[in-house]
């Protein structure tokens, strides 16, 4: 899922890097880009998260890279097994990924970067499951 990428980065080059990363693991990645929020950042992607119907997968294995521009802060957020099976050196390894890119000016470089780095991840702990009768 990728919303209102327009005015931050380049939408395509997210689309793309999400459905590569899709491609190889059963888990989901999405992309939020929110005008604003309050309180705690991590708090606010949780909410995101449920919002979006990323907690209603019954594997619980979905991710989000939530981003807000107005207050230079992003969090990336895995739902209960996703979070549990990844562990938090893997969750620090992505967000200093994602982070140098930003400090550096590029929005896109780093979210692409961050979720390619996520999907490797994601693609050991939940592979894609062959198509039913395969």
């Amino acid at each position: 899922m990728v919303s209102d990428l327009h005015r931050f980065v380049d939408n395509k080059r997210i689309a793309e890097a999400i459905a590569r990363a899709e491609a190889t693991t059963g888990a989901s990645i999405s992309v939020k880009i929110a005008a604003r929020t309050s309180g705690d950042i991590h708090a606010a992607a949780l909410r995101a998260m449920h919002i979006h119907g990323l907690t209603r997968r019954p594997e619980r294995n979905s991710v989000l890279f939530f981003v807000v521009p107005s207050r230079r802060e992003f969090a990336v957020v895995g739902d209960t097994v996703a979070h549990e099976r990844l562990g938090q050196e893997t969750w620090n390894s992505v967000v200093a990924i994602v982070e140098k890119h930003f400090r550096a000016g590029d929005p896109t470089g780093g979210l692409v970067a961050g979720v390619d780095e996520v999907g490797r991840y994601l693609m050991r702990h939940f592979p894609l499951a062959p198509p039913s009768g395969a």
